[in-house]
């Protein structure tokens, strides 16, 4: 558990003095923990051993301790490939079951972890945040979770109108601001090592009334301080790279409680999508529907999946 988590457990009994500390932690987290314990009595107006006294409520024998944890936080979350290359690198032949099997192993626990550590209720709230919102929806990611965010426009784009994959970020991209209000909803997309042009994007945005859904890992984007639900994914495999397995299905959990919600006018919309995709013969199941037509130049659909042989076997 975070530090941030003890300090916003229900069941943590404060005096007002504490909960002064605990209002100066949160406002400026981590960093006003990563000073003196005189510090952060002076910012917060107490005395030295009032914040000595609340480390220990928190579990810690000292302030040392306290700021150990704070510390091993951050360095978790400014972790880059680059510094986890060496630690994490798997070489062929060091597992009983593989590289690819044992990475595959280290994805499934994340998935597990995600599980357990997001309440379900966070996904109804989220659900219901993107189909009520009266406005549009907006999505952005970094510079790989863009491309979760583009999976989870192509969902919600079938179930609503005015939904908008904001895509590869640039300077042009905070123009869109000017646009956003507060009946709109920026879905954001942001993982340790936190981007700053996303991050600005989205405090800017909730500067204007607009509400955000974070999806983001365990350390938590600083969007998380603006944003209304926040979903949280484990993310940490045997590689450098972290991984965005959970991530992926935290978007197809929220497209299965979506689609429990779906009323006559989105049932209609997704009947008319597919009307204009058969007109189109977007898919290969569109042109199965025009076999009779011997006119047609469509390619068939093979019976037999896997690879096209071009070589003809010899016959025995």
């Amino acid at each position: 558990m975070s530090i941030r988590d003890m300090l916003l457990r229900s069941d943590l009994s404060l005096t007002p003095s504490e909960e002064k500390i605990v209002q100066a932690l949160l406002t400026d987290y981590p960093t006003a923990g990563l000073g003196t314990a005189t510090a952060l009595a002076k910012r917060a107006g107490v005395s030295d051993p009032t914040v000595v006294r609340l480390v220990m409520k928190l579990g810690f024998e000292g302030y040392p301790g306290f700021q150990a944890k704070l510390l091993a936080e951050v360095e978790a979350r400014l972790h880059s490939p680059l510094l986890m290359m060496e630690a994490k690198r798997l070489e062929s032949g060091s597992t009983a079951d593989g590289i690819a099997t044992s990475y595959l192993h280290s994805v499934v626990a994340c998935m597990d972890r995600t599980i357990t550590g997001t309440p379900a209720m966070s996904y109804e709230r989220a659900a219901r945040l993107v189909s009520e919102a009266k406005g549009s929806v907006f999505l952005l990611g970094g510079r790989f979770s863009r491309h979760i965010a583009g999976m989870l426009s192509g969902y919600v784009t079938q179930l609503r109108s005015d939904v908008h994959d904001i895509g590869v970020f640039s300077a042009q991209s905070f123009d869109r601001l000017i646009d956003m209000d507060k009946r709109d909803v920026l879905v954001v997309f942001d993982y340790r090592r936190y981007q700053r042009d996303v991050v600005a994007f989205a405090e800017q945005a909730a500067a204007r009334g607009v509400k955000i859904l974070l999806f983001t890992d365990p350390w938590l984007s600083p969007i998380s301080d603006y944003a209304e639900v926040t979903l949280s994914s484990a993310i940490d495999v045997t590689s450098p790279y972290d991984t965005l397995a959970p991530a992926v299905g935290q978007i197809e959990a929220l497209a299965a409680h979506l689609i429990a919600r779906m009323d006559d006018d989105t049932r209609t919309r997704i009947e008319e999508l597919e009307a204009v995709r058969e007109r189109n013969g977007v898919t290969f199941d569109n042109t199965r529907s025009n076999a009779g037509d011997t006119a047609s130049n469509e390619p068939s659909v093979r019976s037999v999946p896997g690879p096209k042989n071009t070589r003809q076997e010899p016959k025995p």
